[in-house]
């Protein structure tokens, strides 16, 4: 049996003022509590007043009240207001609008379901607890349907919103994959993601950078991104100092067309990944003409795979002996030798404290990797030489980095497998600018 609850000082026809301050919707009276295992409902009402038609003035007596249902912030479990909505009818017989019926904007919106306060709590809930829409209207006792109708429309007003593009002065673009399987209902598997890269001062007065996801665009093409910095102004791509991008010449295309001003800088992550696949080209390659087959357990090559992948800085002695052992094993390995060292000192390029000396490193790297008797590593110089400027831009425009794109990739990728994929581009545009910061309820 349910439980009905009210202040015991005051009659059970007067609002109590500590419960409607428990409840605590401005300008609603809470006239009952009913409790269950399964549900709390909260029956309210809006104090008396002298209503007049909106249409022609005419005082309009009262037509009663109607009950409607609206789902609240859950407790421990659902939370239910009943509103008794009071009606109005104009005398008047010529008057267009007849019935008149109680709004109260602070409640709830026309014909919606769920309170203003609950559509922001979920809002919260879906942007910091990486919360789902079904897990949400599960807890709200309502569908998913009902709860992204009413979600959806605060997140386009936002994202259409060209204010939160203002003030970006780094710019990081990247792809990921949206989904794996093409089909024309779907659209593109592949997105790219622009990314605000800018520092801000912390607490302590340091330098960080708050990554933020400004969009998502279908395509993984300079076109895409071309369109994209066109759609945003001369405004947004006059205040953008510096571009980052990972070594895709679609992307360095769209940023020397559109951002001129701005010094494109290549990612450090990707020109070291660079670095490492030169390193696994060639153990690869020497295995195969030593040996004739793919490595083996107990292959010397093979054995040390880990190791050449690793920073030298980071090898104890125990693993640098395992790595002599397996050079010294044939002379054909002092190949593999020499690729590793020359990624040891690309490495140094970017672990090197002062940059000016980090400078220094590059340069010489960029004048002898493309001679270097390792076709893999001459193959990384000759790449390089073609993104010098890019390169070298990273130890002049104060260490930028792609990271926090990476970063927000991580992000995307946490909240589509929350979700378990997504059909619908537009639902997925929106949600992810919201998880990501770009959405600023």
């Amino acid at each position: 049996m349910p439980n009905a609850t009210w202040c015991p000082d005051a009659p059970s026809t007067d609002p109590c003022d500590r419960c409607d301050e428990l409840v605590g919707i401005p300008g609603l009276h809470v006239e009952a509590v009913e409790r269950t295992d399964a549900v709390v409902r909260v029956t309210v009402s809006t104090p008396w007043q002298l209503m007049g038609c909106p249409a022609c003035g005419v005082i309009a007596p009262s037509r009663g009240r109607r009950r409607r249902v609206l789902r609240d912030v859950p407790s421990v479990v659902p939370v239910q207001i009943l509103w008794r909505q009071r009606t109005w009818r104009c005398p008047d017989p010529h008057c267009p609008v007849g019935m008149v019926v109680e709004q109260h904007p602070g409640l709830v919106a026309p014909r919606g379901s769920i309170t203003c306060r609950a559509i922001e709590w979920a809002i919260g809930q879906l942007r910091r607890e990486h919360a789902t829409i079904q897990g949400l209207a599960r807890r709200l006792g309502t569908a998913w349907k009902t709860l992204w109708r009413a979600i959806r429309p605060r997140l386009e007003a936002m994202a259409d919103d060209e204010d939160r593009f203002g003030g970006v002065r780094s710019l990081g673009v990247d792809e990921h994959v949206w989904h794996h399987i093409v089909t024309r209902k779907r659209g593109p598997k592949e997105l790219t993601g622009m990314v605000d890269l800018t520092r801000h001062r912390d607490a302590k007065g340091n330098w960080r950078v708050r990554a933020r996801l400004l969009d998502l665009v279908p395509g993984r093409s300079g076109t895409a991104y071309r369109n994209w910095l066109t759609e945003r102004g001369e405004h947004f791509r006059s205040g953008v100092q510096v571009a980052a991008l990972d070594p895709f010449a679609g992307y360095k295309a769209a940023i020397d067309d559109k951002l001129e001003d701005a010094v494109a800088v290549l990612d450090a992550f990707h020109v070291v990944k660079l670095g490492t696949q030169a390193v696994d080209d060639a153990r690869r390659r020497v295995q195969q003409e030593t040996l004739g087959h793919r490595g083996r357990k107990g292959d010397p090559l093979y054995g040390i795979q880990k190791l050449l992948r690793a920073g030298a800085e980071n090898l104890t002695d125990r693993q640098l002996d395992r790595l002599t052992t397996a050079i010294t094993a044939d002379e054909a390995h002092q190949s593999v030798y020499l690729a590793w060292r020359c990624a040891q000192d690309l490495r140094a390029a970017y672990r090197s404290e002062n940059q000016a000396e980090g400078k220094k490193i590059a340069e010489t790297i960029l004048a002898t990797f493309y001679r270097c008797p390792v076709p893999e590593i001459a193959r990384l110089g000759r790449t390089l030489r073609r993104w010098r400027g890019a390169f070298l831009a990273y130890f002049t425009a104060g260490r930028s980095s792609n990271g926090g794109t990476e970063a927000i990739n991580g992000i995307i990728e946490l909240h589509r497998r929350l979700a378990r994929g997504y059909r619908n581009f537009e639902n997925y545009r929106l949600r992810m600018l919201l998880a990501a910061g770009g959405l600023t309820p």
